[in-house]
């Protein structure tokens, strides 16, 4: 009689018990919850708007005749910084979950399978190869290396015989760890280190007018993965499970690793990378919701939004007039939340 390992991944029938059981609404239903957690997010983005070197209040708004440089510094500056904010939390924390599923483990997400490394490779080769493609082909080009690399990952996993939840998001930081070795090295090479620091380090500070518009296209792919999300559901209890739904998983997976790829791509051409939002913010949904994409979605973009905004605004007075980076204080928040699951994860399976 064989036995299977405590870390070793659920099987499709257990994975559907616990989705079942896990997923009941909380008690009192939870849209009055969600729609709490929004405003407290619309909270957290006007104190966003007004926290800064340049004065701005509300009093300056109702009166912008009389205070022309807080409107200009409000519509120019703050607006699109915090829009940037919210659209990068948002479609982050859904593409970890998207990943989480694929992956059947907790602790993956774009920052520690490889995906965001092998993304900033792409940017390196493409500013070395053909340096006046616009900001879109880049995007392209960075979507495509994470997709390579995304995929190299997930077989990779295929190849080790039960293995254990904590060992995968080990594979992934070493995958990552090789990928982010290779682009230091040509950058040093190139002498592009200061680029390369441009993508590896999440910083809104520099976001203006005409500089994030691409994050929307992270947003409409957000909501393509909400309009699938089921399918996602499926996915994530096993490849057998999937097919005899009568689903095609290898179509699943190609078209979530396509959204984690551009997603990942087009906040790290536009703001760098800001690590653990995708592993952090699916956890906590998860003890609150359950693991039905379709009911987490809604509550990953909303707290993936508000932990970004929070980062922000944490960076940004802890230190006035100066700013740390949103990466930076995200990576600190995010490293200390994964090393509890770990030890969370441990304390449980022994």
């Amino acid at each position: 009689m064989s036995t299977r390992s405590p870390d070793s991944p659920p099987l499709p029938e257990a994975a559907f018990a616990r989705s079942e059981s896990v997923a009941r609404p909380a008690k009192g239903g939870p849209l009055p919850l969600l729609v709490l957690a929004g405003l407290a997010v619309l909270g957290l983005a006007g104190t966003s708007l007004l926290i800064g070197v340049s004065h701005v209040s509300w009093d300056a708004l109702l009166a912008p005749s009389e205070h022309q440089r807080a409107v200009q510094v409000l519509v120019i500056s703050r607006v699109p910084r915090t829009l940037a904010l919210v659209l990068a939390g948002m479609s982050l924390s859904v593409a970890g979950l998207i990943m989480q599923m694929l992956a059947r483990n907790r602790f993956v997400e774009p920052f520690t399978a490889g995906t965001a490394e092998s993304a900033s490779l792409g940017l390196l080769a493409v500013t070395l190869l053909a340096p006046g493609l616009p900001i879109l082909a880049r995007t392209a080009v960075a979507a495509g290396f994470a997709m390579a690399g995304t995929a190299l990952f997930l077989l990779i996993l295929r190849r080790i015989p039960l293995r254990s939840a904590l060992v995968v998001p080990v594979v992934g930081l070493v995958l990552g760890a090789i990928f982010d070795a290779a682009t230091t090295f040509f950058a040093y090479r190139f002498s592009l280190l200061q680029s390369l620091m441009a993508w590896t380090t999440g910083d809104f500070s520099s976001v203006l007018r005409g500089r994030y518009e691409l994050l929307w296209g992270a947003f409409v792919l957000t909501v393509v993965a909400y309009v699938v999300a089921d399918r996602f559901t499926v996915a994530g209890m096993g490849e057998a499970f999937t097919t005899n739904l009568g689903l095609s998983h290898p179509r699943i997976v190609a078209l979530g690793l396509a959204i984690v790829a551009m997603v990942t791509a087009v906040v790290v051409a536009t703001v760098g990378m800001i690590p653990f939002i995708g592993l952090v913010v699916p956890n906590v949904v998860s003890l609150m919701v359950g693991d039905n994409a379709r009911r987490s979605i809604p509550w990953v973009a909303v707290l993936g939004a508000g932990f970004v905004l929070l980062c922000d605004i944490v960076g940004r007075v802890v230190r006035q007039p100066y700013e740390i980076p949103v990466g930076t204080v995200a990576g600190v928040v995010g490293s200390l939340v994964f090393l509890h699951l770990l030890l969370r994860r441990n304390d449980r399976v022994g």
